[in-house]
């Protein structure tokens, strides 16, 4: 058996706990289950979100559309909702 050791601020130790408990597991356990998930998936087993709540992929996404947006680029005409409705059914 191995040991892992982590530093993690008191506040997330605890609300962590908190969560863990009322799952009927302890701390242990809980990291246990990330890291078989970890193995399962070959991948962390979740969507990591920005605090906007997008994937740091979706959010450059529309970072770079501003932008564009900004210089004229890859925009639309305007449209009223008829055409704006219409428009969408295409896609």
């Amino acid at each position: 058996m191995s040991a892992v050791h982590i530093r993690i601020d008191e506040k997330t130790k605890k609300s962590a706990q908190k969560v863990f408990e009322k799952m009927g597991i302890d701390m242990t356990t809980g990291i246990k289950l990330y890291l078989h998930q970890v193995i399962l998936k070959k991948n962390i087993p979740f969507r990591i979100l920005t605090e906007n709540g997008l994937t740091p992929e979706e959010e450059q996404e529309i970072l770079t559309a501003a932008q564009e947006a900004e210089k004229g680029k890859n925009v639309t005409k305007e449209m009223d909702i008829k055409e704006a409705i219409e428009y969408l059914e295409k896609l």
